[in-house]
């Protein structure tokens, strides 16, 4: 049939899809830039993991990069991240004897998600893995711990290490070194107003405001800044602002405190809406089971709840008992604990000393700053514990039994919990206690990218020029849930590539 489409009607096909395209474009058009105050090859937005990975990236490209920040500290949630990384095929995995896959990694990744992740992205992410990590080491200089090899929900292996100073600012300080090393300006106080995209459908370049000063929306003054080559967004996500969040998930309410820190705001996600960038799964949004309600934020007792509870201790409710497997993906885990509350149940992460162990290697002091701040509490007893934290004893004490069965057989016939090798029966006193609070977390929806990250467009499927986008601002890699340590990973694998495909337009 299509041999028979005569050489008029093609003409006029061809003439009718240019026009409408145009007139997609058209549609999202920005009003012209009178005059531009600046013009450079790349502008990135944002100085996380991503957008600073991006930045070094293009950079050592050949060009002429710059990176801005609306807040006044750069880093952004990933300097307050809890520094741990995926990286099957470490040292650290090697040292313990774990045996660890590229496939397994993908797997677990993929079942997290409820396989609503693209699957191409989660390949090319997880076949990266180790190299991202020796880069973090070989080019950066970021410190790990030697010895220390984590397991966060919904791995089913241990996988993550984790930096030296127990943060994403590990990483993220190194990043910004190698900014000033590079010569890439940083500037804070930068607000995005408008993100212009001419008649033609390009991205040309940002209209901002200097020396704004968060949250106050008229503040700074207006500049345009052209991008020659392109604008690399690297926003993060909208975990703080309440009232986005809740139009994506209207239980998220102002009841649930974040991880995230003030600025993790929608402005950018509504912009890129606006301008006709293709977006999906906003209303995934992930909770940290593992928050503790006496502490605002990300705070600290979370690395108790999970890297001592979750991986050597237990997770039980009120009434005594179990009531999740405390190492299934985050979303499971919160879920639980909300059903738990729903009915007039409380949940505590518990701990005994030897299986701590682990937890004040790798931190020293750090449990005795949660005691201090009396974020977990210490008991001598089990049943003192169980009494002071409003548990069943009896019930509780049966419960710890009927554990340290699974501990000893390392097999879990109820949750199907992993059993890590290092963990022993809880016997010996004295115990540790926490509460668990789901906290807003992560966003596992948002832009719409290739396997280049370029943004595509909503009504052709196809990259916008010059715009491109990694990280926390982007959808489609992690699904339904977002693993723990993979951000990290996420962050820099693609932060890396958008840097390096905007160096060549």
């Amino acid at each position: 049939m299509t041999a028979n489409i005569s050489r008029r009607r093609l003409i006029e096909s061809s003439i009718v899809g240019t026009a409408a395209l145009a007139g997609a474009t058209s549609a999202f058009a920005s009003k012209p830039v009178a005059k531009w105050d600046e013009t450079v090859d790349i502008i990135v937005v944002g100085s996380g993991f991503a957008g600073l990975a991006a930045a070094i990236e293009a950079k050592n490209a050949g060009a002429n990069v710059i990176v801005l920040e609306k807040m006044a500290v750069f880093g952004g949630n990933s300097a307050i991240n809890g520094g741990i990384l995926t990286a099957t095929g470490c040292p650290q995995q090697k040292l313990h004897g774990i045996k660890d896959s590229v496939d397994l990694l993908e797997k677990d990744i993929l079942a997290a998600g409820n396989y609503m992740n693209y699957v191409d992205k989660v390949r090319f992410m997880a076949e990266r893995a180790l190299s991202n990590y020796e880069w973090t080491v070989n080019y950066l200089g970021v410190e790990y711990l030697p010895d220390a090899i984590g397991q966060e929900g919904g791995h089913s292996v241990p996988r993550y290490v984790t930096t030296k100073n127990g943060s994403g600012s590990g990483i993220v300080s190194k990043e910004i070194d190698k900014c000033k090393e590079l010569g890439i300006p940083l500037r804070n106080r930068v607000f995005v107003e408008r993100i212009i995209r001419g008649e033609d459908g390009r991205v040309e370049g940002l209209e901002v405001r200097e020396g704004y000063r968060f949250p106050r929306e008229d503040s700074g003054k207006t500049k345009f800044i052209r991008a020659k080559k392109g604008v690399v967004l690297c926003y993060g996500g909208f975990s703080a602002d309440v009232t986005y969040r809740m139009y994506q998930d209207p239980k998220l309410n102002e009841t649930l405190d974040t991880t995230n820190q003030p600025g993790a705001t929608s402005e950018l996600w509504r912009e890129t809406s606006a301008i006709g960038a293709l977006q999906v799964q906003n209303d995934w949004i992930q909770c940290g089971p593992w928050g503790c309600p006496r502490e605002k934020g990300m705070g600290i007792g979370w690395m108790f709840n999970q890297t001592a509870a979750a991986e050597y201790g237990l997770w039980v409710n009120s009434d005594g008992a179990r009531f999740v497997n405390e190492l299934a993906n985050r979303k499971v885990r919160a879920d639980a604990i909300m059903v738990e509350q729903a009915n007039g149940r409380k949940c505590f992460a518990i701990c005994n000393e030897p299986n701590v162990g682990p937890l004040k290697k790798q931190r020293p002091g750090l449990l005795d700053r949660m005691l201090e701040r009396k974020i977990v509490e210490k008991y001598d007893t089990l049943e003192d514990l169980a009494k002071a934290a409003g548990i069943k004893p009896d019930a509780l004490k049966a419960q710890v039994e009927k554990f340290n069965e699974v501990v000893k057989a390392k097999a879990d016939p109820v949750w199907n919990r992993y059993i890590n090798n290092d963990q022993v029966p809880l016997v010996d006193g004295p115990w540790y206690v926490c509460e668990l609070q789901p906290k807003v977390h992560h966003c596992m929806g948002g832009l719409v990218t290739d396997k280049e990250c370029r943004v595509l467009d909503v009504r052709t499927y196809k990259p916008i020029p010059g715009l491109y986008a990694a990280g926390e601002a982007t959808g489609g890699v992690h699904g339904a849930v977002r693993l723990g340590s993979v951000a990290i990973l996420d962050c820099l694998v693609y932060g890396r590539v958008a840097g390096q495909t905007a160096a060549k337009a």
